[in-house]
């Protein structure tokens, strides 16, 4: 579904990410994981046009998507969840979820979408009038997903999802990823907390100094301390 050959990125006489090479096959959930300065975000920006590569391809269902606009990424198929929720807190739920479908004209399929996200999320439904600032954490982290959803993607980046949410709200989280994967979703989870990616990921790509500096099983990633202790500095 995604494939990124020896991307390269940079930020004038700065290196960012450096021949950096991975696949997520259809239907699956990948993490990426790194610490804070690895390159993470960048990568993801890289993805969605928010940063024009240096070179290297990314591939979207065989789509070359490498230095398009984001807009234009959108409709091929890649929809970003932002690190931070980045949702607009004095406008309503409706119309933060309503943002995520500027690039579908159809009016009933916009509405369809609409009525999905209410569905996944009922705790949205009920409050959507309401001021989306004036919402808990957790109940914006479902602002941000139902945003992306409303673009139809065919994969879905999540930029550390879990961040700043208590406990019982990852857990949360953690089942409605799950849930869309079920449902066909294919899931690029860009995260810090190694607990969550092991619990939702089938492999696991770490970044260091923006190279892939580990590729392998999520599973074994708490099993194994010279991963923890080198790459994510726990």
């Amino acid at each position: 579904m995604l494939d990124v050959r020896h991307l390269e990125v940079g930020y004038g006489p700065t290196e960012v990410l450096r021949d950096v090479s991975f696949a997520v096959p259809e239907r699956s959930i990948v993490a990426l994981l790194g610490g804070n300065g690895s390159g993470k975000t960048t990568l993801l920006n890289a993805l969605t046009g928010l940063v024009r590569p240096r070179g290297g391809s990314v591939r979207v269902g065989g789509a070359e998507c490498a230095g398009q606009r984001p807009d234009e990424i959108v409709r091929v198929g890649l929809a970003q969840v932002p690190q931070g929720r980045e949702i607009w807190g004095s406008m309503s739920v409706a119309e933060n979820l309503e943002l995520g479908a500027v690039t579908r004209r159809d009016k009933a399929e916009r509405a369809r979408g609409l009525d999905e996200v209410f569905a996944l999320f009922p705790r949205l439904a009920a409050q959507r009038r309401k001021r989306a600032g004036a919402l808990s954490g957790g109940e914006q982290q479902m602002v941000a997903i139902g945003r992306a959803l409303m673009a139809r993607p065919r994969c879905l980046l999540m930029d550390e999802p879990s961040a700043g949410l208590a406990p019982a709200v990852v857990a949360d989280m953690v089942e409605t990823v799950l849930e869309l994967n079920r449902r066909g979703l294919t899931i690029l989870l860009v995260e810090q907390n190694v607990g969550v990616a092991a619990a939702l990921a089938e492999a696991a790509h770490v970044l260091q100094n923006g190279a892939i500096a580990f590729s392998g099983p999520a599973a074994g990633l708490l099993d194994d301390p010279a991963i923890l202790r080198s790459y994510l500095g726990r």
